[in-house]
Formats: C-alpha cells, sequence, structure tokens
C-alpha cells in the first residue's frame, strides 16, 4: 500500500471522502497565498482607516462628502449612505467598501477555479481521484478554504476598523457589519465560481465567466445609485446586484443585517447547483461541450499571430460586447448629468469643467474609467499565457517553427490590438449613447478618441506583465498591485490631498482626459516607448529561462 493511499480515509462510497486531506493539501500549497490575500486585504482596510483618520478634520470631511455626492462618484463607491452627516467610517463604508468587495470576489473565484478546474486541467485530480476521494470532495475542501479565507478577513477588517486611528471610535457592531458584507460579496463569487468551473473543461475560461458576472453585478450596481443619487427611477438596479447588497447594510448609518442573508442565501444557492451540476458531467469536462475541432486547420490559422487570436477570441468577443453595452449605457447618463447640474455642489460642478462642460468632463471621466477595466482584460489576457505554459499547451507549439520571441509578442500583440479595440468600442458605445440622449453628434468623434487615448495606459501595465512573465514568472500576480496602486491614486488621491509627486506615479494620470481635458501627446509617445521596451526585456528573458509547469 503506497503512503498516499494510507493517508486518505476509508469508505470510498462517500462522495466527500478525503474531503479533510484535501483541505490540508490546500492549505499546504496555498501556505504563502492565502495569508497573502488574507493580511493584503486586511492592510488595505487599515491604510483607508488611519489615513482618512489621519489627514482628514471635519472641515475637509466634509468637502469629500461634497465630492462624493454626485453621480460619477455613485458609479465609482455606492449610494453613500450618511454622507449628510459625514463621519470618517461611513465615508470609508461608502466610497471604498465597493473596492474591497471586488478584491474578496476576485480572491474568492480564483481559489475555488485553482483548487478545482485547474487540477482537473492539469490531470492531478485523476491521480486524486483515483484514491479514496470522493466526487464531491475536492470541490467542498475548496469552498471549505474559501469561506475560511472570507471569515478570517472580515474577523481581521473588523479588528481592524475597531483599532484604527478614528475619532470617535467606530462601534464594534456596524464594524464588523462592514467586514462582513466585505466578505459576504467573497462568498458570493466562490458560489459562482463553484458554478462556472463546471461549464467550461478549462480554467481561464471559468475564472473568465466569474469574473464577466462580477463586472455586470458591479456596473448593474453603479448603475442603480447613479440613478439613486440623480433622483431617477432606475435606483431598483442595486438591489438586483449582489455587491449592492453588501452596500445596502449601510453600516454606521443604518445599520442593516437582513440583507447579509440574501447574499448568504444566493451563496447556498450557487454552490448547491455546483454540486448538482459536477454530479452531471466526467472528470476532466465541461457541461458546455466543446465543438469538434476541423479535420484540417483553415488557411488563415497558419502561424503564431492566428493562433493567439484564436486563443484569445473569445474572451475578446464578450469583452467587445460588454463594453459596448456599458459605453451606450453610461453615455444615455449625459442628458440627465446636464440637467442635473444645477443641483450637484459648486466643487463638482467646477471640478468637472463648470456648469458649461460638465458633459465633457464625465465623457473625459468616463474615458479613463473603461482604461480600467481595459487595463484588467488586459493583465488577465497576458495570464493566460503562463496557462498556457502551465498547462503544457506551450510546448508542442515551440516544437515546432515557432520561436519563443514569435510566440510571446504575438500573443502580446494580439492582446494589445484588443485593447484598443475595447476602448475603441466603449467609445463608440458612450458617444452613440451621448448623441442619443441629447441629440448633439458632435460629441461622438471627441467621446471615441478621449477613449481610445488611454491605449498606451494599458500597453503599460501589459508591458510590465510582459516583462515578469518573462524574467520572473512566478512574479507574475504583481502586476496587480500595480494595477490598484495606479486605479487607487487616479480615482481617491485627488480627494486625500495627495501630493502631485505622488499622484503622478499612477500611469493612468498623465495622459488626460479628453475632451475635457487636451491630451498630453508626450506621455502617448513614452507610455508606448515603455511598453516597446519592457516587451522586448520580457521577450529577451524569456528566451533564456526554461519552461515551467509549477
Amino acid at each position: 500500500m503506497s503512503a498516499a493511499t494510507r493517508t486518505l480515509p476509508s469508505g470510498r462510497g462517500s462522495r466527500l471522502a478525503g474531503t479533510g486531506v484535501l483541505l490540508r493539501f490546500m492549505l499546504r500549497r496555498d501556505r504563502v497565498r492565502l495569508p497573502a490575500w488574507v493580511l493584503g486585504m486586511t492592510v488595505m482596510m487599515a491604510y483607508f482607516a488611519n489615513a482618512i483618520g489621519t489627514l482628514m478634520d471635519g472641515e475637509n470631511l466634509a468637502g469629500l462628502a461634497g465630492f462624493a455626492a454626485n453621480p460619477i462618484m455613485a458609479l465609482i463607491g455606492g449610494p453613500g449612505y450618511g454622507f449628510d452627516e459625514i463621519t470618517v467610517p461611513r465615508f470609508l463604508a461608502g466610497m471604498y467598501g465597493a473596492y474591497l468587495m471586488l478584491g474578496a470576489a476576485f480572491m474568492s473565484f480564483t481559489t475555488v477555479s485553482r483548487h478545482t478546474r485547474v487540477e482537473e486541467q492539469t490531470g492531478r485530480a485523476e491521480l486524486v481521484r483515483a484514491n479514496v476521494t470522493g466526487r464531491h470532495a475536492p470541490l467542498t475542501a475548496a469552498l471549505i478554504l474559501t469561506v475560511g479565507m472570507n471569515l478570517a478577513m472580515s474577523l481581521l477588517m473588523g479588528l481592524v476598523l475597531i483599532g484604527s486611528a478614528v475619532d470617535p471610535a467606530p462601534e464594534p457592531a456596524p464594524s464588523f457589519l462592514f467586514a462582513l458584507s466585505i466578505g459576504a460579496a467573497g462568498l458570493v463569487f466562490a458560489g459562482v465560481a463553484a458554478v462556472t468551473v463546471q461549464l467550461s473543461p478549462f480554467s481561464r475560461a471559468a475564472s473568465s465567466m466569474a469574473g464577466g458576472v462580477l463586472g455586470v453585478a458591479f456596473v448593474v450596481r453603479g448603475l442603480g445609485d447613479m440613478s439613486a443619487v440623480q433622483g431617477g427611477n432606475l435606483d431598483w438596479l442595486s438591489w438586483l446586484s449582489p455587491l449592492g447588497w453588501s452596500q445596502q447594510t449601510a453600516p454606521f448609518t443604518l445599520d442593516r443585517w437582513w440583507p447579509l442573508l440574501l447574499s448568504a442565501g444566493l451563496a447556498a444557492g450557487l454552490m448547491a447547483t455546483g454540486y448538482a451540476l459536477q454530479a452531471r458531467r466526467d472528470l476532466g469536462a465541461g457541461l458546455l461541450a466543446d465543438r469538434p475541432g476541423a479535420a484540417y486547420a483553415a488557411a488563415w490559422l497558419r502561424g503564431p499571430v492566428s493562433l493567439a487570436f484564436r486563443l484569445q477570441r473569445s474572451a475578446l468577443i464578450g469583452w467587445s460586447m460588454g463594453m459596448l453595452l456599458a459605453g451606450a449605457t453610461f453615455g444615455a447618463f449625459v442628458q440627465p448629468m446636464r440637467e442635473g447640474a444645477e443641483e450637484m455642489p459648486e466643487e463638482i460642478v467646477a471640478l468637472m469643467g463648470g456648469a458649461d462642460g460638465i458633459v465633457e468632463g464625465y465623457l473625459g471621466f468616463m474615458g479613463l474609467y473603461f482604461a480600467m477595466m481595459v487595463a484588467a482584460y488586459a493583465i488577465i489576457s497576458l495570464q493566460g499565457l503562463r496557462s498556457e505554459e502551465q498547462g503544457m499547451r506551450a510546448e508542442p507549439v515551440l516544437a515546432t517553427g515557432v520561436s519563443r520571441p514569435a510566440w510571446l509578442l504575438s500573443w502580446t500583440g494580439v492582446t494589445a490590438a484588443g485593447a484598443v479595440l475595447l476602448l475603441g468600442l466603449a467609445g463608440i458605445g458612450e458617444g452613440l449613447g451621448a448623441a442619443l440622449s441629447t441629440g448633439d453628434w458632435g460629441l461622438m468623434a471627441p467621446t471615441v478618441l478621449g477613449h481610445l487615448a488611454h491605449a498606451p495606459a494599458v500597453w503599460l501595465l501589459l508591458g510590465l506583465a510582459v516583462f515578469l512573465y518573462g524574467a520572473f514568472p512566478r512574479l507574475l500576480g504583481a502586476v496587480w498591485a500595480v494595477f490598484v496602486y495606479g486605479v487607487f491614486m487616479s480615482l481617491f488621491g485627488q480627494m486625500l490631498d495627495t501630493p502631485e509627486a505622488v499622484l503622478n506615479t499612477s500611469p493612468f494620470q498623465h495622459i488626460g482626459q479628453y475632451p475635457a481635458e487636451d491630451l498630453s501627446w508626450v506621455a502617448i509617445g513614452g507610455f508606448a516607448g515603455v511598453f516597446v521596451l519592457l516587451s522586448a526585456l520580457g521577450t529577451a528573458a524569456f528566451r533564456r529561462r526554461d519552461l515551467s509547469t509549477a
């Protein structure tokens, strides 16, 4: 009897046999990743709370509340409960809670996919299932691990809030309510991943579907909150999003616990659906059957560029539809934004170019907003190249006449072109929405240009990802830290009176929000040049390192 066999319990007939052993294996495997996620999210909460509590006095905080009381900031942060009598905890929950929820959701669905679909895709799950292991044991262990991560994160966040440098000190009950609302969003998307990993045989597709659900939830929630701030009749949209449910708890203001029951119920229902779907598929397969391939490759599918496009095609189609639809939806808010300018705080109207320039200010900001979304697409796409290598699908390609530089640069080029396409579609959709809502078709061209102009900022992050992949593949995930930092500085740095020199460290800060601001062609050319340089360095490093499946 092998050592591996002796470690697993008896009871082959049980669908949960071996869950405890697999959970210990997962904890051992994630001994670095788990504390990095949990402590990283907690440190982010501690930074937000202490930075605002230390730097902001009553007058500055009231100014921030006035700045946040507008439709754009409702899209970014949420409904802003309690901003009429602002406190540091209320501002923290109203402005930064949404982004902590996004982090918890991303942590959750990547963890479930990592320990379920990735294991099947690489063949390791088949070896484990050949032992005394139940059908549902891997999924159960992965969900237990993910639930534990969210509970630990929520507990630490609550403790950090209670002990933060905030005057007056946050009370324990609303502090833990806020923390648990973040964890509840993570649990919902653990359930989403439990379903998506059953649908596709590929981890990248499963994670992309879960990420797509997260994107839709964020946009739907944003549209509802924008409408609520404007006094519109679409505020009910916020209740269609699990992120909206967490925000509707309104910690430090209304202190409603019952919306968490909606999140818990949906999470439980999704997890149960995941189990039911898993019972109806074969190991290594997905419920969405792959179409049989052609006997011969198409004439255009003859080189590394066409191969990279073929592998990215599905994701690019999904993102394209999402960008076009989201652009048209946000563009439709231009006219209500113009009509509501008189009711907005004077500081906000001035910041967006005055009453006469508020439309251009809104469209310019949305170009920056979509650039951040497309940057996430570019990073995810490059991480797909790492998956190709780890899944041992790169070796057969590189064993042919395809060189390593051609393979890497083809993927990079398709991703860079895809980023331009997505920004263009977002601009077209928003331009159409703005023109239809206002009747001013002269907004179309400036809107599209303003969105496209941010492509070099996206390329800069893509270039960094290419460099890390080529030189330090295990550190590829570090590009997300740069992305989050850049987003935070561009969205919130000015509100926190961050020095200009620090603000300028964000890659999204330099190009300009056209048509409200002039474009910086120096920044556009400089970012494009840095992208080329980083890609060249990453390609040179990739030529000299070994392929890895770890």
